[in-house]
């Protein structure tokens, strides 16, 4: 009985200690209910090494359909959180400090919210990538940089022309939300691929370069040191780009919980692409399609001119419930119309490049439109012009290539008598080549009285 008794009590012994195991994993599992959350191997970088106090959201309910678009987000996210790193949780208290700002930011892209995510879970990307034009252009269509990038995925010149693309002086494809989105994610991809399929380096290479990431990785090997994104070298900037994009799959986790109020976003499309093989002006497409061109323009950004280029391309997004009437209404369409002209009289004296400036249209265009094989020009002859039926889209373009984060007044200057671009470029404050920027001009573009032109004066020279 003796030796029965104590095989019993080790028994019992054994199912108490794991029912207690038990309720420790269970007790570990409420505390990280989303994988990704769990914390992060320090970083023995100063900035990044520091460890802090973090909250995790408790659990939410798994439901069999995504019931809006930022459920669907969660479902595929696939980046590692890092939310024991110092400036992740930096970012993340920014979040909780200024709980409207992702609302804003929401707002502004959700036209191409649907359309983005769609393409990366085309791709098997991590959905998180959705929020990379955040920390980009906070979701401005029109956005350009110091650093001369510009649109939602900030392409620079090169960089957009490798990845196809085009910047023309009708059209900047860099800010065309298909063709840059569709471009990003291709070059994220490829860098993917070339950091051995880790994220983390592949976001440090599209914001540093891909030069810049190898060297750190390099200079780290040749010392025995750990090569993953944390324990680079990198660029300031580079090293807070990536925490910028992990504290937002955070937030995004559970907004509620860190006081912030998302816009709602419907999981359906809300634009659609119309493909047309002609040229076509964009005060007839928003006619069409019963629409402001401002809303036109915003949905457009790639555009530079009233119409779409001569040579393409004239792919149009527009709202899908106003894709039908535009269709149809376009199919009644008199094909003369598609592009207004209207007439230059020829006056002595006149020149191709005057008249380029004067229609803001490019001599090469002038030419080619009205079958010319040089600049020869006959006073009393006509030339055909496309009219520009939107004044405001060069005020639109000049914006758009005005750099981010400068604090400016847009003014609009009357040229007078005597007035030339440099003395006006010293008078506000501004260069030369803003001004040509600006204006669409050259160099040695000489002015005429009672022409206009926008300038974008700096706030606090103005305070001077």
């Amino acid at each position: 009985m003796g030796m029965k008794k104590m095989i019993g009590s080790i028994i019992l012994a054994i199912i108490a200690s794991q029912w207690l195991m038990g309720c420790s994993t269970t007790a570990q599992k409420a505390a990280y209910p989303d994988q990704h959350l769990a914390p992060a191997a320090p970083d023995h970088r100063a900035e990044t090494r520091r460890t802090s106090t973090r909250e995790i959201p408790p659990a939410t309910a798994v439901h069999s359909e995504p019931v809006d678009l930022w459920d669907r987000l969660r479902r595929g996210m696939d980046l590692p959180a890092a939310a024991d790193n110092a400036l992740v949780q930096q970012y993340v208290q920014w979040h909780r400090e200024n709980p409207s700002y992702l609302h804003r930011v929401t707002e502004r892209g959700e036209p191409f919210l649907y359309f983005i995510l769609d393409a990366l879970e085309q791709r098997n990307m991590p959905s998180e990538l959705l929020l990379l034009p955040i920390v980009e252009s906070a979701y401005q269509p029109f956005a350009y940089s110091h650093g001369r990038a510009a649109g939602l995925w900030q392409f620079i010149p090169s960089t957009g022309r490798h990845f196809g693309l085009h910047q023309t002086w009708w059209y900047d494809g860099r800010r065309d939300v298909y063709a840059s989105t569709q471009a990003a994610l291709d070059y994220l991809q490829q860098l993917h691929a070339r950091f051995d399929n880790d994220w983390l380096l592949a976001l440090a290479a599209y914001n540093a370069g891909q030069g810049t990431v190898h060297r750190a990785i390099t200079r780290n090997a040749e010392r025995g040191l750990t090569t993953d994104y944390w324990h680079l070298d990198l660029p300031r900037e580079t090293r807070h780009y990536v925490p910028k994009l992990l504290a937002l799959k955070i937030v995004m986790t559970q907004p509620e919980y860190y006081g912030i109020e998302l816009a709602p976003v419907s999981n359906s499309p809300q634009i659609t692409v119309v493909e047309l093989d002609f040229q076509l002006e964009l005060a007839v497409a928003a006619e069409l399609a019963g629409l402001e061109m401002d809303q036109l323009h915003q949905l457009n950004p790639g555009f530079n001119r009233w119409a779409t280029p001569p040579d393409g391309p004239h792919r149009l997004l527009l709202p899908i419930e106003h894709a039908n009437q535009f269709s149809q209404a376009l199919t009644e369409l008199d094909p003369n119309a598609r592009v207004s002209w209207q007439r230059h009289h020829i006056q002595q004296g006149d020149t191709l490049g005057g008249i380029s400036r004067q229609y803001q249209i490019s001599v090469a265009d002038l030419r080619r439109i009205n079958g010319l094989s040089g600049d020869r020009i006959r006073a009393g002859r006509y030339l055909l012009i496309p009219s520009q039926s939107d004044p405001a889209m060069a005020a639109r373009v000049a914006s758009a290539n005005r750099p981010l984060n400068i604090p400016a007044n847009r003014i609009t200057h009357v040229v007078r008598t005597g007035d030339n671009l440099w003395n006006l470029a010293r008078r506000h404050g501004v260069t030369v080549a803003d001004l040509t920027r600006w204006n669409n001009l050259r160099s040695d573009s000489i002015l005429r009285p009672g022409q206009r032109l926008v300038l974008y004066v700096d706030v606090v020279a103005q305070g001077r």
